[in-house]
């Protein structure tokens, strides 16, 4: 077993652009930091919402296991899709019922297991079943088989998100926040030795109100009416956070995050 496991978590992956810039520069974090897996959250991969089984398949051919959130139920077929592919994840907080599951065990040949898990926030979004709760469950499961447990925690309210982490000090290797698309600069390691960040961001378009074409956005400010919201084509966004944990104890030993921009057109 390493003495240190690292793993890349990638922002929101938003459209065919995201699919793109991911491709384009994902490569040049492998060769810098080689991590051991890489999770990628894929709610909003196929045209902007949603997931399709094709672009599943596309997406983990290079990533190890695909978070979601709220968006995740956005392409029909994603509901036959996520009972199929165990390394699709959705918020393991909604109802029993759903198709699907929470949680993900990676294993390695060289001895390591790492878990993923999947939550949803409540604040300002849709009232399921309380994130803290399902955590509290999850985490004793996962730690049955491995201290090393990613959290992918879907949601609007930094306050929930920052408290969700302080919650889950000392029991979960790390807690990333997505959904917001923005790249907070509030990484650390809190005391209890899990690693944080608010809010990872996105992979798209730098031209962009949070990944979608500028003027779909404003027309939809502007005129309080319903518009169809499409990804953003120009300029390249791309954000990521690489963790390194100790695989034995499961504590966070550094977190780092990752920025790149290329503000201009195609």
């Amino acid at each position: 077993m390493p003495d240190k496991l690292g793993f890349l978590f990638l922002g929101d992956i938003i459209g065919r652009p995201g699919r793109a810039v991911l491709k384009k520069y994902l490569p040049q974090l492998v060769e810098k930091y080689a991590p051991a897996f890489i999770v990628a959250n894929a709610e909003n991969a196929a045209g902007g919402v949603g997931i399709t089984e094709e672009i599943g398949r596309e997406l983990l051919s290079l990533a190890d296991v695909l978070t979601s959130g709220n968006h995740v139920w956005d392409k029909k077929e994603a509901l036959t899709y996520l009972e199929k592919e165990p390394r699709l994840l959705r918020p393991a907080n909604y109802p029993p019922g759903n198709p699907g599951r929470g949680s993900y065990i990676l294993e390695s040949r060289d001895g390591w297991k790492a878990a993923v898990l999947n939550l949803q926030g409540r604040v300002f979004m849709e009232p399921i079943d309380c994130p803290f709760r399902a955590a509290d469950a999850e985490v004793e499961k996962l730690r049955a088989t491995t201290p090393v447990i990613v959290v992918d925690f879907h949601a609007e309210a930094t306050s929930e998100k920052q408290a969700l982490g302080w919650y889950l000090d000392g029991r979960v290797s790390a807690v990333i926040g997505t959904h917001t698309h923005v790249p907070t600069a509030d990484e650390r390691v809190l005391p209890g030795g899990t690693a944080y960040i608010s809010d990872v961001g996105m992979i798209g378009a730098s031209h962009s109100v949070i990944g979608i074409r500028t003027e779909h956005a404003l027309t939809r400010f502007l005129t309080a009416r319903p518009q169809r919201l499409e990804p953003g084509k120009e300029g390249l966004f791309f954000s990521a956070g690489f963790v390194e944990v100790d695989p034995r104890t499961g504590k966070a030993l550094s977190i780092r995050r990752e920025v790149i921009i290329e503000d201009r057109g195609d």
